[in-house]
């Protein structure tokens, strides 16, 4: 049943996530008075995409190549990681925060590799900008990561999760509440999403992802734009999930899989829609101010890993 649990994960992450971004755009441009594309575009999108030729610019080697299939190959690994449904997935014991810290690193370093492999200076800033904004997200990240991982005396997910489902009050605690602000900056920069990345522009001076894949075609963007999505509706599940972990099932039972698969669902539209929602009313940072929001969410987690430490065991 554990590997059913997973089939059913992963085909609502693969299905899912396409929709999460039509979902989002839908909402912001009802909100900005405009009438929009319905939510299925995005699918629409990557299925004619599929059916595209390929183009390979001029003197690329093989990171050109390989980089989309690495990004959507980590991020397929991460999607088997977390429980999204269920904590009973195959080889739940094993899986831990830090490697999908490092998987979702090795991702973002194939594609900036092959951004800079076009040799074209769009490809060479939105790589330079990438590894920037990743170079400043890790410690941060790691930092919520140890704040977590204190109450629970482990950094597996599935432990942090289920100690969460058995001591609720540590939810309203003033280290979780300072942990989830540090990864709620770690998801819209890791996400590429307003303040930090306008995933809506093709401006020079702003661009940091889209930069990377200006040249990608056919089923190579494809699999770039479908591997994003699925990052954005994993990174939500995944906060969802370690702080209000409301139906994630502890069973492989098809009942509580069915709730659960509601209930995250429910969640991570909730999530989305207020994602969307903010971005309407809020502007691009200036690239130089970027370190300053992703040195905030550092600090954030820093004072949740200091507070996990002084405060009684039962309101961590």
């Amino acid at each position: 049943m554990s590997y059913l649990a997973l089939l059913i994960q992963l085909s609502f992450v693969g299905l899912g996530s396409p929709a999460l971004i039509g979902m989002m755009a839908w909402i912001k441009n009802r909100l900005e008075g405009r009438r929009g594309a319905s939510v299925a575009q995005p699918w629409r999108e990557i299925r004619k995409l599929f059916s595209k030729q390929i183009m390979n610019p001029k003197h690329t080697g093989a990171f050109f190549s390989i980089g989309p299939l690495l990004f959507f190959a980590s991020t397929a690994v991460v999607a088997a990681m977390i429980p999204l449904i269920t904590t009973e997935l195959p080889l739940h014991a094993s899986f831990d925060l830090f490697w999908v810290v490092g998987f979702l690193l090795i991702g973002t370093i194939a594609l900036s590799l092959a951004g800079l492999d076009t040799g074209t200076s769009f490809g060479g800033m939105g790589s330079s900008r990438e590894l920037t904004v990743v170079a400043l997200l890790e410690p941060s990240i790691l930092m919520a990561i140890y704040a977590l991982s204190i109450r629970a005396n482990s950094s597996n997910i599935f432990a942090i999760a289920n100690a969460t489902a058995l001591h609720p009050a540590r939810i309203a605690s003033p280290a979780s509440a300072l942990a989830f602000a540090a990864l709620v900056i770690v998801v819209i920069a890791e996400a590429g999403r307003l303040p930090v990345d306008n995933p809506a522009t093709h401006l020079e001076l702003t661009m940091i992802h889209e930069a990377m894949v200006l040249e990608y075609s056919g089923y190579r963007l494809a699999l770039v734009k479908w591997a994003a999505a699925v990052r954005l509706l994993l990174l939500l599940g995944l906060i969802s999930n370690l702080f209000l972990p409301v139906g994630l099932a502890t069973t492989n039972g098809i009942g509580a899989m069915a709730i659960g698969l509601v209930l995250v669902a429910a969640k991570i539209a909730l999530l989305g829609s207020l994602l969307a929602i903010a971005e309407v009313f809020m502007a691009k940072l200036r690239l130089f101010r970027v370190p300053e929001l992703l040195g905030g969410s550092f600090v954030l987690g820093l004072l949740a890993v200091t507070i996990s430490y002084y405060l009684p065991a039962a309101t961590r």
